[in-house]
């Protein structure tokens, strides 16, 4: 493993070494460094082991699949870094799956190689403008985006990877609101989900953050969007 590599360092898991290779070398070419696992169990010891800037990700793995990887690296590791996942299956169900273990963006294969490298640099900009916020606090409602730690009031909060990023969205942004559309983009790119995934996603993100406590923080502004903040706190100055 290699840090010193300006365009960052991706760890590829794919079993297909034709395809790991190709894309090996090509990002290589482009001046990322590149590590290589081609099952899941062995990709998921160096995702977890190290640090890398994107893990390139099949989804069909001997030993462990990706989703699996996925979620043991969110949920048991309480790694943050940017996972593109790669799959065969063109449909949204597979997609929006993906995405809830903790894939932050999707390619159907075949794909052409130029897009890979294009969503692996968009998701290292995208990692990298979220870095300096590592604590975020709304309130007695806080998230420390380096351990994906979740509280209210002292009380630790768990969250689904989208209900994860989804926060993150809305506190960064507090108080101003976020569009729908805004937020559809920031999760889903441009594999827009159908009107419902987002509000089932909202309501359980308020049945977390809201419901066992006194007061609100997550509000619906009719016709513009959403937002987290407490209206109770008294105005600055």
């Amino acid at each position: 493993m290699r840090r010193d590599d300006p365009a960052g360092l991706i760890l590829v898991v794919e079993d297909n070494r034709n395809l790991s290779e190709m894309v090996g070398e090509y990002l290589e070419s482009k001046g990322f460094g590149v590590d290589y696992a081609t099952d899941g169990q062995d990709g998921y010891r160096l995702a977890a082991d190290n640090s890398y800037d994107v893990i390139v990700l099949d989804l069909m793995l001997p030993r462990m699949d990706g989703l699996e990887v996925c979620r043991r690296l969110r949920n048991e590791a309480k790694k943050s870094t940017p996972v593109l996942m790669l799959t065969a299956r063109d449909t949204l169900n597979d997609k929006v799956v993906g995405l809830e273990a903790g894939a932050d963006d999707y390619l159907v294969k075949p794909f052409a190689i130029q897009e890979l490298e294009a969503r692996v640099r968009a998701l290292i900009r995208r990692d990298r403008r979220q870095v300096s916020a590592e604590v975020l606090k709304v309130a007695d409602l806080v998230l420390d985006t380096a351990s994906l730690r979740v509280t209210r009031a002292g009380q630790e909060i768990q969250l689904s990877p989208i209900g994860l990023r989804l926060l993150t969205i809305l506190m960064r942004e507090s108080p101003r609101v976020v569009t729908r559309r805004d937020i559809e983009r920031e999760i889903w790119g441009d594999g827009l989900p159908d009107s419902d995934t987002l509000r089932s996603h909202l309501y359980n993100l308020r049945k977390a953050i809201d419901r066992p406590f006194d007061r609100p923080l997550l509000h619906t502004v009719q016709t513009a969007g959403y937002r987290i903040a407490d209206l109770d706190a008294p105005p600055a100055g």
